[in-house]
């Protein structure tokens, strides 16, 4: 696409919706200036292509779809099934699975379609061998009993949230802690790292029907061969949640034991984070559990969003492309580079540094909170946001911790250089921000205090840095 093709369409775009709603118009041109002001460092987000979204704004957005390709349960689906298709085609070939399930909404509805996949194939019960034969109507009141008691009383043993784990991994606010009986492993409390022989332990102790890994907030690799060795270890099915670094596994710079394909039964992502696709979820399996994973709606998912299965499709064949494997290598380098900024400038960091995309600091070392420490930086140009850390003594909606990662501003093209410099802003906003005090006097968890002139001064620095790196550069809006 031509640089005056990408404006026109966007420009042309707003124009149209502008006539319906100039507010919403207003909204979406708003969000451009934001982004391309801020020193974007939330490590779950990302830039898509201009073509991977225009891809969602179309007349795949008119089309139900449920089903899946050459099986739909509505009519005129052909342009459907091209796309599903080529999405799914794409992301064997990029991931080397052998099934691919495109249709997932979100990272946690391909978790759930996942976890729906394996209790289907593991769970031994007349009622469910029933439901499978499509023979619902045949079930009785203590066929449905024993379905519940049995599908929702399977054990799962997943990372803590405390040590970088994800909330869909079974814990009571998602309703993957509602459906499972769940427990967690930790890290090593000296060094933050996973401890296999601990979570072998857990596991020889527990004896989950399905062993997870993968985090939204650890910044290290995970071995993955010794992982399943512990699966089946106690016949529980390996599934690896790889939303964070699908596009490290992507680019190819985790391979061998820390590429997760070779090595899980079955494998969820999110398609934006790392892999710069559109909001979405993707699972990927062996042919043991494609055919479960295939239910998935109406099993779990409303209908197919054709739009975004285009969006999907647009994106994996982009990270095909030989130019990602270098972007993703690029993503390590500088969240390297990040960390040793940081380090050098004083600031406590959870492992002590990191090798993928994600920094986590530990900012009790500044006196503050994370929700301080998240506002203080936001007021100075710097996104980020809030997390635990591991024992975090503040929880999880204060927490000790804000994550950094560096997927958005690789995307923008800083380097190294830039990440030195990033670290600088950060420090001097954290090492210039206190605690302020509620209206009764007393420390508050939420309050801080950050001199002005120093929220401007950084804000001003971090739009400096960005200058020469300018966020969709074809796109006027005018």
């Amino acid at each position: 696409m031509s640089r005056n093709a990408e404006s026109t369409a966007f420009r042309s775009a707003l124009e149209v919706v502008r006539g319906v709603e100039p507010r919403v118009a207003d909204a979406i041109a708003a969000e451009l200036a934001d982004q391309r002001e801020s020193l974007k460092l939330i490590a779950s987000e990302n830039y898509a292509s201009p073509a991977t979204l225009l891809a969602m704004g179309n007349w795949f957005s008119d089309k139900y779809a449920e089903g899946t390709v050459g099986r739909r349960f509505y009519a005129g689906c052909q342009n459907v099934d091209t796309v599903e298709a080529l999405a799914a085609e794409h992301a064997r070939e990029l991931f080397g699975a052998s099934h691919a399930y495109v249709q997932p909404h979100s990272g946690i509805d391909a978790n759930l379609v996942a976890f729906w996949a394996v209790l289907a194939d593991r769970v031994e019960s007349p009622a469910l061998r029933k439901a499978q034969a499509r023979q619902v109507n045949d079930l009785t009141e203590a066929d449905w009993f024993a379905l519940r008691r049995e599908l929702g009383n399977q054990r799962m043993l997943g990372m803590s949230l405390d040590a970088g784990g994800h909330l869909t991994h079974g814990f009571r606010p998602n309703i993957s802690g509602k459906m499972f009986d769940q427990r967690s492993y930790g890290t090593d409390p000296a060094t933050g790292l996973i401890d296999y022989d601990r979570v072998a332990e857990a596991a020889r102790e527990f004896k989950p029907l399905i062993l997870v890994a993968g985090y939204s907030a650890y910044p290290r690799k995970v071995n993955f061969r010794i992982m399943r060795e512990i699966a089946d270890s106690v016949g529980a099915t390996f599934m690896v949640d790889m939303a964070h670094f699908a596009g490290l596994v992507a680019g190819k710079v985790f391979t061998g034991d820390f590429d997760p394909v070779p090595h899980a039964h079955i494998v969820t992502t999110t398609t934006h984070k790392s892999l710069r696709g559109p909001r979405g979820g993707m699972v990927l399996c062996g042919p043991e559990l494609a055919d479960q994973v295939d239910r998935g709606c109406p099993m779990v998912l409303g209908g197919p969003l054709p739009h975004v299965m285009a969006a999907k499709a647009v994106a994996l064949a982009e990270a095909r492309r030989p130019d990602f494997a270098d972007y993703a290598q690029r993503i390590v380098y500088n969240a390297q580079a990040l960390a040793d900024g940081l380090l050098r400038r004083g600031a406590t960091l959870v492992t002590g540094g990191t090798d993928n995309h994600l920094v986590l600091i530990d900012v009790s070392g500044y006196g503050l909170t994370g929700r301080q420490a998240e506002q203080a930086l936001l007021d100075s140009g710097i996104v980020t946001n809030r997390n635990s850390v591991p024992q975090d003594p503040n929880g999880a909606w204060y927490t000790s911790g804000i994550r950094i990662g560096t997927p958005a501003l690789t995307t923008r093209g800083l380097g190294t250089a830039e990440m030195d410099a990033t670290a600088e802003l950060i420090h001097t906003v954290l090492s210039q921000t206190t605690p302020g005090t509620g209206p009764d006097g007393a420390p508050s968890k939420a309050k801080y205090v950050l001199d002005p002139a120093v929220a401007e001064s950084v804000g001003k620095q971090a739009a400096d840095l960005l200058t020469p790196f300018p966020l969709y550069p074809a796109v006027d809006l005018g």
